[in-house]
């Protein structure tokens, strides 16, 4: 199963765990509040966080704690949770910092970052966020070191519609930058993909030391690889020391990513987070918002991202159909397609862990055989005739048994999803008798 992309599992289910002790002690004292920093402190440090930055978060949330008035009607409880909530969130900054593009000019952006940090495909990303928001942006290869890399940008380029310069003839990157920028001269937002390079490698960090003064670029972006740890903090201080940074892009936290580098990393340079990948499709880019992601971390949800998946899903029902459905006229068309809008909007995991109280509460298992029984149930609709989707009441135990062929399933499967499409139609019918709102809008019936 795919791991919950934003929240960085193992570090937020650690944290979650700590603060359910906090929720389950009868008495809140200095000793359950000690209790609560060796664990976060033990937490953090699990995830690779920087160990200094570690005790100073540490040291704030216990002075907090411990010494902070709690306003009247919060119970302490609630403000210890709340402390360390904006305590983290204060370390990544207290809201979403954007792109700082300026119309009427040409942006060039470059990112930097070290070998495998997934920067090209980050790069490919940023080029179709931009370019979904009506920026003309292309793409300059001035990866001169990696077999490889001019294809590979191309390539993701390719199914974006945006255009790519490089020569792999061409062995001086700074020559490749300043022709492509000549050719790119009339684009809104021009993104320079550098070669990678170790803090260590001395000729490359003058390198790209080089292409920054020729072009003077209107922000240096370093990808960091999400997965590697504390390094991340000494990689992005020497990048920062060589060419300062405007930004950080977290890169590959579709994974099990230990995540605490990019924390430390941001606290190493004053460089805010500005977006972070969240799996491995092109549109796979998040604007990074602290508030959300810390809620996320702590298992408290993210209900705006929720609702945001949602509206990308594109989830419009005619205000016909709803009456229709509301009425309990719900076909298995219908149940199919939400089925294909809940896909749409992602792995169900992912949805899932959105939901305030879920996020840590769901055994994996669980997930994944939910996940499963999504993808049998649409393979089964499919098996059926136009007839039985709309009037599921004519499936006897014949057709159940051509269905269940047909879709290479079991009849046991076909009927578990009848069973489903039962309660789901009955649910649809309450829903109207309260007058709640269905998929997303409230329809006066």
């Amino acid at each position: 199963m795919e791991k919950n992309s934003l929240v960085l599992e193992k570090l937020g289910s650690s944290l979650y765990e700590s603060l359910k002790k906090i929720f389950g002690a009868s008495v809140v004292d200095e000793g359950v509040v000690k209790e609560l920093i060796r664990d976060l402190q033990r937490a953090l440090l699990q995830a690779d966080v920087n160990v200094r930055l570690v005790l100073d978060l540490s040291k704030r949330i216990e002075e907090r704690a411990l010494k902070e008035k709690v306003p009247s009607g919060i119970p302490r409880k609630e403000h210890i949770v709340k402390v360390v909530y904006e305590e983290i969130t204060r370390l990544l900054g207290e809201k979403p910092v954007s792109l700082n593009i300026k119309p009427g000019k040409r942006n060039v952006l470059m990112l930097v970052g070290i070998q495998g940090s997934g920067k090209t495909t980050t790069a490919a990303k940023l080029a179709r966020y931009l370019q979904k928001r009506g920026f003309k942006t292309a793409l300059i290869c001035a990866d001169t070191f990696r077999a490889g890399a001019l294809a590979q940008l191309s390539q993701l380029a390719a199914q974006i519609n945006v255009p790519v310069y490089g020569d792999e003839k061409e062995k001086n990157p700074v020559k490749i930058v300043m022709e492509g920028l000549r050719r790119f001269e009339k684009y809104d937002v021009v993104i320079v993909d550098t070669a990678g390079r170790h803090k260590d490698e001395k000729s490359l960090m003058e390198e790209m030391m080089k292409i920054q003064e020729a072009i003077k670029p209107d922000e240096v972006i370093m990808v960091i690889d999400g997965t590697v740890g504390q390094q991340a903090a000494v990689q992005a201080k020497a990048f920062h020391e060589a060419t300062p940074l405007g930004s950080i892009i977290v890169a590959k936290l579709d994974g099990s990513a230990r995540g605490g580098g990019a924390l430390s990393a941001v606290a190493a340079t004053g460089a805010p987070i500005k977006f972070i990948g969240t799996g491995e499709k092109i549109d796979d880019l998040e604007v990074f918002d602290p508030p959300r992601f810390v809620g996320r971390l702590l298992g408290m949800g993210d209900l705006e991202s929720l609702i945001e998946k949602v509206r990308e899903a594109e989830l419009k029902i005619p205000e016909k159909k709803a009456r229709a459905i509301l009425s309990g006229k719900f076909t298995l068309s219908d149940m199919y397609e939400q089925f294909e809008a809940i896909k749409s909007m992602g792995p169900f995991s992912r949805i899932l862990k959105m939901l305030p109280g879920l996020s840590y509460e769901i055994p994996d298992e669980m997930v994944d055989v939910a996940e499963e029984r999504l993808k049998k149930w649409r393979v089964i609709i499919q098996s059926m005739t136009p007839e039985e989707r709309e009037n599921p009441q004519i499936i006897n135990a014949s057709r159940i048994r051509r269905i269940a062929r047909g879709s290479g399933t079991s009849e046991k499967d076909v009927k578990d999803l009848l069973k489903q499409y039962e309660m789901m139609r009955k649910m649809m019918k309450t829903l109207r008798r309260r007058g709640l709102p269905i998929f997303g809008r409230k329809h006066a019936i």
